[in-house]
């Protein structure tokens, strides 16, 4: 019993230490130690040791840099999620949201995800080299294991990519001796080479009902969903240094350059990807196979899919095909506490929002979609029961997720705030159907394989009387031609998705960040004009006029009820309004001016018209992050021209 103690004294010492060496590695990004051959020798001679290595590289999306940054406070500006902003002058949050992106270089935020992604590369790359070596390599938990820490990479280089763009790309582990500052690759060839792992590898991957941790670790399901959206990111737009919105296709030799392509084999026939529909016929294909080998039912509640994540509980072979285990109630994640409906002065804590949703978004529902008012809401909580009517339509806040909703016999107090445990979803079953309808459209137009895979996803959202038309007619209604199903896509993945901050790569990758931009302001701007009763002989703004000027409501046991929702305007002269109060809606979206010189109209808040810039809004508007300058500084290579960082809005 002593020897074995003192055995597993030495391994937690060699352990430990490895991993402190990967930390100080790549904390100092020039200046790294490796550990020795015999500790990672020892350490991938055993499935459990080695476990505990991979969920070293998982750890790092526990902290802050991920739990609420990168994951949803940094994926806002957009037709759906939106957050209160200012003009600033020196780097501050808030420039994330003004799209004032060169102003960044210097933020403790940006360095620190910067160095939280690579960090996690250089860790899921050690395991990778451990694993193959192992003399247990073929080993079935060990092949499952290698398969995550290939997607684990894949994941966190998409993080890179779509955050900074080109970017250092390391398929090795930091090694004494080793060249560790190199120049921007560019995100095409880092898209093909994820690709190509996770390919070679999800075949000998678990499902998530084939092992214990199930939808909360890096799963088969998932890595074919995560070769599909990576494909389609490679086949889509993206910035490039000159500031143009390109394709791989537009700018680099992907017919003879190898590492631009991919080989896969589906159905038994071999197959390569090199141009832009050739990825659009991998993600299709991927999508498809998975829907083939492991095909699941959506959840039939909407709501029921985060409700699960607030009260823990994750089932597999359900909606959620992996989300990112922040752990039990108060141990990480700050879902709950950053995004999520508003709460204050609670037996289970308070939130600091930071997320939130553009009040356009709100409008483009059609009113009997239940997911609407699952993933909107209006309301905040004071106390574990009693609601609060928000303060203005443009503080609009993300309701599938809210810390009362934890179980009973959870550890959330009245001084909680960070850290609920509150799983966030990184991958759902319908985004599955929906990337196959996309990819299925581009290819061959509107076939009645690409509308089953939208009825799917439509059908739920929809009460069993409204289906024949607004699924049915609708479907028949877009599926006319090839654009307008394209759009019908764009839109279904806004409504799906709505706070989950997936809009914004969405929109990068289709080359449409800028016109839905666009859109939002013009449909903000008439929506306030017709709630104002002003320009009615215009068609475009008479179509608002029947919209809600004002929401009234009243409080009944702590529960706010409304009257009237955002899409129906009152009468005081024929419906009775006693006992209710009123808010303000329609016609706080704009603010009327007689100003000389001008329409007279403008967005009332102005951190709507910092955040969408109508006057830049139909070209390209700059998205990316500057490399922080810790990293410029000490970097021969890395540089922050073009990209068009120095561009800013005023």
């Amino acid at each position: 019993m002593k020897k074995e103690f003192i055995m597993k004294r030495i391994y937690y010492i060699m352990f430990m230490s490895l991993i402190m060496l990967t930390a100080v590695g790549c904390k100092d990004f020039l200046n790294v130690e490796s550990p020795s051959s015999f500790d990672a020798n020892y350490v991938f001679s055993n499935t459990s040791d080695a476990k505990r290595m991979v969920l070293g590289a998982y750890a790092l999306f526990t902290e802050d840099a991920f739990t609420s940054r990168m994951s949803n406070a940094w994926a806002q500006s957009t037709d759906v999620e939106a957050s209160e902003s200012k003009l600033s002058t020196s780097s501050d949050k808030t420039d994330m949201w003004t799209l004032q992106r060169g102003r960044l270089q210097g933020l403790k935020d940006n360095n620190t995800c910067w160095e939280n992604n690579y960090l996690a590369v250089d860790r899921s790359n050690q395991c990778i080299e451990g694993i193959k070596a192992s003399s247990i390599s073929s080993d079935k938990d060990m092949q499952q294991m290698l398969g995550e820490c290939y997607t684990l990479r894949a994941y966190r280089y998409l993080l890179l990519t779509q955050i900074w763009g080109d970017v250092p790309y390391f398929r090795a582990s930091a090694k004494s001796g080793m060249q560790l500052d190199i120049p921007r690759t560019d995100k095409n060839l880092i898209y093909s080479a994820s690709i190509q792992d996770m390919i070679n590898c999800e075949e000998k991957m678990y499902f998530a009902d084939q092992f214990s941790d199930g939808i909360e670790r890096m799963n088969r399901e998932f890595t074919l969903g995560l070769i599909s959206r990576i494909a389609l990111f490679r086949a889509g737009y993206s910035m490039n240094h000159d500031g143009t919105m390109k394709r791989a296709d537009d700018y680099l030799d992907v017919a003879h350059n190898d590492s631009l392509a991919v080989k896969y084999t589906y159905n038994g026939t071999p197959k390569t990807a090199r141009t832009s529909d050739e990825y659009y016929q991998l993600a299709k294909d991927y999508c498809e196979k998975l829907m083939s080998i492991k095909d699941r039912q959506l959840n039939p509640s909407f709501s029921q899919i985060f409700l699960n994540e607030c009260q823990y509980l994750k089932p597999v072979d359900s909606e959620v095909l992996y989300e990112m285990a922040f752990g039990s109630a108060s141990s990480g994640g700050d879902v709950g506490w950053n995004i999520g409906i508003g709460v204050s002065a609670s037996t289970k804590g308070t939130t600091t929002l930071s997320t939130g949703l553009n009040p356009g978004y709100y409008f483009t529902f059609d009113s009997k979609d239940v997911r609407r008012d699952i993933t909107i809401s209006k309301i905040s909580y004071t106390g574990d029961a009693t609601q609060a009517i928000i303060k203005s339509i443009t503080n609009l806040t993300i309701g599938k997720w809210c810390r009362l909703w934890v179980g009973a016999t959870n550890s959330l107090t009245s001084t909680s705030s960070k850290g609920t445990g509150i799983n966030w979803p990184i991958m759902r079953y319908s985004d599955v159907l929906l990337m196959f309808a996309e990819a299925e459209n581009h290819l061959n137009g509107p076939t009645s394989s690409a509308k089953q895979a939208l009825r799917r996803v439509r059908n739920r959202a929809f009460a069993a009387q409204d289906q024949n038309l607004k699924v049915e007619h609708y479907l028949d209604s877009v599926s006319v031609d090839q654009p307008t199903f394209f759009s019908a896509i764009v839109n279904e993945r806004a409504w799906e998705f709505g706070g989950e901050c997936l809009r914004k790569y969405d929109l990068i990758r289709w080359n449409l960040y800028g016109p839905r931009i666009d859109q939002t302001i013009t449909l903000l701007r008439n929506i306030g004009k017709a709630a104002n009763l002003q320009e009615l002989n215009n068609p475009a703004v008479s179509k608002y006029s029947t919209y809600a000027d004002k929401l009234y409501y009243k409080v009944v046991n702590g529960l706010i009820v409304f009257l009237n929702d955002g899409l129906t305007k009152v009468d005081p002269t024929v419906t009775d309004i006693t006992g209710y109060s009123t808010m303000d809606w329609g016609r706080s979206t704009t603010l009327y001016s007689v100003t000389a010189g001008g329409d007279g109209y403008y967005l009332l808040n102005t951190w709507l018209g910092y955040t969408y810039n109508k006057a830049d809004a139909t070209n390209v508007a700059p998205y990316l992050m500057p490399i922080p300058t810790m990293k410029t500084a000490a970097s021969k290579y890395l540089r922050n021209d073009g990209y068009r960082l120095n561009q800013f809005f005023q």
